[in-house]
């Protein structure tokens, strides 16, 4: 993780530099994905009791978020919902150290499986995953079999 990144759970989901933040994330979304294929998931879901949201900052400045969701559809798991990096900051292995904060979450919480949907529009993405050890599977829990969903799973261990 880069020395000088903090990562917080978020508690205000009012923040105006977090609706700043996601709101880019929707326009981005927004432009590859139709709205039946857009799955992002609203702030008030993801600070729920079964979520945790967090936001990765650079002194005060927010620069990126990431979010864990506890599911039970199909046997316990987490999924990860809103990754997202400020154009302006990647590059900087801060995806990678939100992920590895969502992990340990999960993890602390007893998850041993973690799940997450993406799109084949972002190449970036999916390659990112992978050399985070996720791999294809099918759908899983509410959604449904889409061309525009690639579904990805990572056993996670216990420490």
């Amino acid at each position: 993780m880069p020395d000088d990144l903090q990562i917080r759970r978020v508690q205000d989901i009012n923040d105006p530099d977090l609706v700043a933040l996601v709101a880019k994330s929707d326009l981005y979304l927004d432009s590859l994905y139709p709205p039946e294929s857009n799955h992002a998931e609203s702030l008030e879901v993801l600070v729920s009791d079964d979520s945790a949201l967090f936001a990765g900052y650079l002194g005060e400045q927010l620069v990126a978020c990431g979010a864990a969701k506890i599911l039970g559809d199909d046997g316990v798991y987490g999924e990860v919902k809103r990754v997202f990096v400020a154009e302006e900051h990647r590059g900087r292995q801060l995806a990678t150290a939100i992920m590895e904060h969502i992990e340990e979450y999960l993890r602390s919480v007893g998850i041993r499986v973690v799940r997450l949907e993406a799109g084949p529009r972002q190449p970036a993405a999916l390659g990112f995953y992978r050399n985070l050890g996720y791999t294809e599977r099918g759908p899983f829990g509410r959604y449904a079999a889409d061309p525009l969903s690639v579904f990805m799973e990572k056993a996670i261990a216990q420490k």
